[in-house]
This record gives C-alpha cells, sequence and structure tokens, in this order.
C-alpha cells in the first residue's frame, strides 16, 4: 500500500492519462532492458498507488457483500476451458502458487486480491466461512486445498460459494480477480453427471453482468473459434466491448500465432495478450527472463507486437481496464447505493414496531381495521384503485359491471329468450289446460301465469349463479385486502381473515336467500305499470292477420311452410296446421305476444333488481358490517389483542434483515464516498 498522500493522488485522470505517461517504445523492443527489468523491478510501477483507493472502496463493497444487496461491481473475471493455463496466468501476475492438479483444480469461485506492498515480508491469508486464515507463501496452495474442503466437501465437486485469497506482496499489480472453475463437458470419476451445467451456470452467474470483465484465457494450441469459454462469454458480450483474452503455452503452437491474434475471428474487444506461463520449478524471475528471451528470438512469435505480449504487459492492462471500469462505474454504484438504501429506509419505517402494552395493540389493531375499510370503500363502492393500479382483479366496482353485463347477456341469450322455438306450443296446451266454464274467446289468465312459471322456474339459477359468482369474487377482495393491512402480524392475519370470511359468508347466504325471493315474487303474478309493455304488445298483435292467413291457408297458393314475423324472424309453422281451429290459434298468438312483451320487461327488471340488491349489501359491507370483524378479533376475553403483541418469526426477522442491510449500504456509502470525495479535491487541485 503507498503513502496517504500517494493514495490521494488517484483519480480518474491519472487514469487515463496512464499510456501517456509510459515509453513511446514499448518494453518489448529494448530485450536487454526488459530481461532485467522483468528478473529484478515489480511487474508495475508506482502506478499501483495511484489507484489503490479505487481499488480498496470495491473490495471493501465486495467484503461488505454488498452484491447481495443487487448492487453489481467492476470485476475481472477469469475464465477459460479446463488445462487452458488459467492457473498458471494466475500464478504469473501473483507470484505465488496456486493448486495443480489433473482435471479441475478451481473448485470454487476464488476471489485473488493483490495488493502491491512495499514492506520486505509478504502477507497472504485467505477468508472464507467468516474466518480470516493468515497462510506462508510456500503452503498457500495447501492452505487453499483445505479451505476447499472445507467450502465444496472433499473429492471434485464444485460450490458456488467463494473464497478469498489476499497477497500483499512487493511488485504485485493492484488486482482483483476472481479465477472460476475451468470448463470440462465430461464428468471424471467422483464428478456429478452435471458437472458442465454446474460450472456453466457458475460463470453464467459471474460474466453476465455488464460491470464484469471478462479475460479469457486461450491456449494457442486450439482454434479459439472452438472454445467453450468463448461461446459462453459471447452470450453475454458478443462484441466482446469488455472481454480480454491471455493465449497461453505459445511455446507449443507458435506457428500461426500472429494471424490468429491479429485476424480475431471471435470478437475480442480489448485486445489480446500472449504469455509464456512457468514451466515446473522455474523460478518467477527465470520464468520472466524466458518469456522476454522467447518473444524475442522465436521466428513466429518476434512477429507479434510487442505491445502485446508478456505477462507484464497483461498486468499492465488489467490494472488500467480494471481501474477506468472502476471510475467510469463507481458513481453508478454510489447512486444505485442511495436507492437501495433509501428503499430499505422507507421500507424498514412502514414496518410496525414491536408493540409492548396493550393500550399500543388496541390502537394498532382499530388503526389497521380502519386502514382496511376504507381500502374496501375505494374498491367496492368508491371505484378508486390508486391502492392497487396495476391489478385490475381488485378493481371492485368495474369488475361488477363487468360481471353484472355477463349475467344480463345469459339472461337475454338463454333458452326461454328463445322466441321463435316450438312457435305457439307452449301457449297452446297453456289455453287447453286451462279451459273451464267461460265465456267464449275469453284469455284466461291462468294460462298466461302457468307459462310465466315455468319460464321463471327455468331461469332461477342465473340470479342464484351470479350471487354466488359476486359474493365469491367479494371474498377474495377482502381476504386480499386484509393480507395487506394484516401482513405484519402473522397471528392475528389468521384470525381476522377467518372472521372477515365468516361475515362475508353470513352475507352471502342473506343475499342468495333475498334472490330466491325476487324469484318467487316474480313467479307470484304478473305485473307492470311500465308502458313500454302495451306498446310492445300492440306493434307484436299487428301481425296477428297476417300469420293467421298463412297457416289457415285463407290466402290464393301453396300452404308456407315458414312465416316471416316481424320481430322473430323465420318461423316453422307446419306443426299449427293440425289445429283447425283458429280461434284457438288466434288466442295462442295473443297470449305468446303478451309473454314476450312482458318478458322483455321481466328481463330489465330482474337484471336492476340484482344490480340494487348487491350494491345495497356492500354498502353495508363496507360502511357498517366490517365492524363486526373489530368486535369478533376484540373478543370477550381480548385475545386479539394478546396475538398483536406475538410477532411472526418471519416479520422479526425481516426487520433484522432490514436493520442488516441497512447497515451494510451505509457503510458501503461511506466508503464509496470518501474515495469520491477524493476525487474531486485532486480534480479542483488540478485546475
Amino acid at each position: 500500500m503507498g503513502s496517504d498522500d500517494e493514495s490521494d493522488s488517484g483519480s480518474i485522470d491519472v487514469i487515463i492519462d496512464y499510456e501517456d505517461s509510459q515509453p513511446a517504445t514499448p518494453p518489448m523492443e529494448q530485450p536487454n532492458v526488459v530481461g532485467a527489468a522483468a528478473a529484478q523491478a515489480p511487474i508495475i510501477s508506482s502506478y499501483n498507488d495511484k489507484i489503490r483507493p479505487l481499488l480498496d472502496v470495491i473490495d471493501r463493497l465486495r467484503l461488505l457483500m454488498v452484491m447481495k444487496e443487487g448492487i453489481q461491481l467492476p470485476t475481472i473475471v477469469v475464465v477459460g476451458d479446463q488445462s487452458s493455463g488459467k492457473s498458471s496466468v494466475l500464478e504469473s501476475l501473483a507470484g505465488v502458487n496456486l493448486p495443480r492438479s489433473q482435471g479441475i483444480c478451481t473448485r470454487v469461485p476464488l476471489i485473488i486480491k493483490l495488493q502491491n506492498h512495499a514492506r520486505p515480508r509478504p502477507e497472504l491469508y485467505l477468508e472464507y466461512n467468516g474466518k480470516m486464515v493468515p497462510v506462508e507463501e510456500p503452503q498457500i496452495a495447501t492452505a487453499i486445498n483445505i479451505a476447499t474442503d472445507e467450502i465444496a466437501g472433499p473429492g471434485k465437486s464444485i460450490s458456488d460459494i467463494p473464497l478469498t485469497l489476499v497477497v500483499r506482496k512487493d511488485g504485485v499489480p493492484d488486482l482483483t480477480m476472481v479465477d472460476l472453475p475451468g470448463i470440462t463437458r465430461v464428468p471424471v470419476h467422483g464428478q456429478p453427471d452435471n458437472i458442465y451445467e454446474q460450472i456453466r451456470d457458475i460463470i453464467m452467474q459471474y460474466i453476465t453482468p455488464k460491470e464484469s470483465i471478462i479475460l479469457n484465457v486461450l491456449s494457442a494450441t486450439v482454434d479459439f473459434s472452438t472454445c467453450e469459454s468463448i461461446r459462453m462469454s459471447q452470450q453475454v458480450d458478443k462484441n466482446g466491448e469488455r472481454t480480454l483474452a491471455v493465449v497461453t503455452k505459445v511455446d507449443r503452437a507458435p506457428e500461426g500465432l500472429v494471424d490468429k491474434v491479429t485476424a480475431d475471428d471471435v470478437n475480442i474487444g480489448l485486445g489480446y495478450v500472449c504469455v509464456r506461463n512457468r514451466i515446473g520449478d522455474e523460478l518467477y524471475e527465470e520464468a520472466r527472463k524466458e518469456e522476454a528471451r522467447l518473444f524475442e528470438t522465436n521466428a513466429h512469435l518476434s512477429c507479434i507486437d510487442k505491445s502485446i505480449v508478456g505477462v507484464h504487459v497483461l498486468a499492465q492492462k488489467l490494472v488500467r481496464i480494471q481501474a477506468n471500469e472502476i471510475a467510469k462505474c463507481l458513481p453508478e454504484i454510489v447512486k444505485n447505493i442511495s436507492a437501495k438504501l433509501e428503499a430499505n429506509v422507507s421500507e424498514l419505517e412502514k414496518m410496525p414496531k414491536a408493540l409492548t402494552s396493550d393500550a399500543d395493540a388496541t390502537q394498532a389493531m382499530m388503526r389497521i381495521i380502519q386502514a382496511a375499510k376504507e381500502s374496501l370503500k375505494k374498491l367496492l363502492w368508491r371505484g378508486e384503485f390508486d391502492e392497487y393500479p396495476e391489478d385490475n382483479t381488485k378493481h371492485g366496482t368495474a369488475r361488477f359491471v363487468e360481471m353484472l353485463n355477463r349475467f344480463s347477456d345469459e339472461l337475454h341469450n338463454c333458452e326461454e329468450s328463445n322466441l321463435s322455438k316450438d312457435f305457439l306450443t307452449e301457449e297452446i296446451k297453456g289455453l287447453e289446460d286451462a279451459k273451464g266454464i267461460e265465456l267464449p274467446n275469453f284469455l284466461p289468465f291462468e294460462a298466461f301465469l302457468r307459462i310465466l312459471r315455468k319460464k321463471v322456474e327455468r331461469i332461477s339459477y342465473l340470479p342464484i349463479k351470479f350471487t354466488e359468482k359476486y359474493w365469491d369474487y367479494i371474498d377474495d377482495v377482502v381476504m386480499s385486502v386484509l393480507t395487506r393491512h394484516w401482513e405484519m402480524y402473522y397471528h392475528v392475519k389468521v384470525f381476522a381473515k377467518g372472521a372477515a370470511h365468516n361475515l362475508v359468508q353470513k352475507l352471502r347466504e342473506q343475499s342468495i336467500n333475498r334472490v330466491k325471493e325476487i324469484v318467487e315474487m316474480e313467479k307470484l303474478t304478473g305485473y307492470t305499470c311500465n308502458p313500454d309493455y302495451m306498446m310492445e304488445w300492440n306493434k307484436l298483435m299487428k301481425e296477428q292477420d297476417h300469420f293467421i292467413n298463412q297457416i289457415s291457408g285463407t290466402n290464393m297458393g301453396p300452404l308456407p311452410c315458414c312465416v316471416n314475423l316481424q320481430g322473430f324472424g323465420e318461423i316453422q309453422v307446419e306443426h299449427l296446421r293440425q289445429h283447425s281451429n283458429v280461434s284457438i290459434l288466434q288466442q295462442a298468438f295473443a297470449l305468446k305476444m303478451r309473454m314476450v312483451a312482458y318478458w322483455k320487461i321481466f328481463k330489465v327488471r330482474l337484471v336492476d333488481s340484482m344490480a340494487l340488491h348487491l350494491q345495497y349489501h356492500v354498502h353495508n359491507l363496507v360502511h357498517n358490517d366490517t365492524d363486526e370483524i373489530m368486535k369478533e378479533l376484540m373478543g370477550p376475553d381480548g385475545h386479539g389483542i394478546k396475538m398483536m403483541l406475538v410477532e411472526s418469526p418471519a416479520i422479526v426477522a425481516k426487520r433484522e434483515k432490514l436493520k442488516n442491510s441497512i447497515n451494510v449500504l451505509k457503510e458501503s456509502k461511506d466508503s464509496a464516498a470518501k474515495v469520491m470525495d477524493r476525487i474531486a479535491v485532486y480534480d479542483a487541485y488540478l485546475v
């Protein structure tokens, strides 16, 4: 770590100007100098100290696990197919030995924090499962294996729980990277059959956020386009704008490598870096010297632009890319943290405070009942939907109109409203059944009533079905509203919903009984003072003579099988010719027209009656009857009050979770704000 003065100089401007501060000639064009530098000097210069505050704040946010709050952080994510040389690249950057074995070396996400450390003695430690374990450098690979076994279990299974390795060492670049398991398609002994899917899911989890920088490790010995890691990164970064490729094992396949990295057939937007990793027990200094010699002397590799070869170039690129990404994202990160913090504080404030006395519980209960009552008035009576703007199913007044219209349509389209079917058959039978000693050509009222009662009886299920459906809907709305208002008091919520359900069922039963009475009243007698009845009947009766003539054959010509009757359309009349008595046909026609005119009045009256009846009951429910819920909750022994004092475990857990989240977000915001202030001070100083 640099001094405080050096840290203060880190800023966006310094990051952007970094390349301008480098020598015009790439280091690899001076082989003697590079060889010495690779052996003796740090991989990257004091530029580390300039950007250390930015990296520190991101590491601090990651340590606080702010990503669990939905805040994405800039992260270098290292991916590669199995045996691509991924671990060797990280070893070269960190200067420490990582686990090596056949098959999967990395079984958990390994967060590697590299921090340039001027002290002579390196500091290394692991962080996992809530503990920090100091590690000596020679034992680092063994310690990682032990920690991995503790996280993922012994064997070859994998886990998405991360392990963090902190390396504070002189000469390392200031970087934070996440090393992910190498991609393998074929499970080996001890691995689950779905090992590929498990690894893929972990990789996609880390590389999908747009803030992630993808370091794709590719072996020079393979066709880049066939690499599974390339296929995965292209799924989330099609144009490669946040993908950097590092090509390993260049000494094994140097031929044609220059064409592969310059053609860029796989869209690597941040470019390529070719490296030679440490082989066997080579010291890191020896490996760097050998790398410099290889790229200088090999006939194929010496043609590659020196600005894209060497571990030191990779380190510089990663530091610059990471720093620029952090500087670019930090304002948005602070904004997102603030928004999340504000939302959590607001949600916590809305949660009820723990009640400690009967008086507090009583006041809270009355307040909730009144709030629920007001919500029901809005939804079911006043037609105000601000509490459920997107949930149309709760818009009670609008839904009632829809249900009423459907009921009206069913009534008007039911079998009893079919005017032409078996025309006059029922009327003729009714007249014959009502015969008695009476004046000739007199239309008996009893015949009319018998037909009316049968018709009303046959449609009586419709208003009852409509009433049942409507009260079912009311029950759903009441339950939903009470659930929302009593959400914080689980024990009382269950009791309150039970009390409300009982109330609605009682009102439902009363309503259905009332509807049955309405139906019975309609069956009792036929009556209306509506003048439309006589107007309709007179209009229909104008067709009587024409109709009788068509049936009786008074007119010359063949007898028609159908008669077109205004208001009815084409009517089959063959079945009526068996009645030679024209008088009975005339009476049946007159009776039919009376029933048609009256049935029209009846249907409208029934729909109107249902609308007024149900509106009346809903008005009573939301204005008066809901008080019964309060009475039942209070109870003679005050059991509802006692339940109010017992908080649901889920609410207690939610409150604690929000408090912890707020603490994390506050600390995260403060940490980020300090760095933002440093940047602002530095910018002001430059001006």
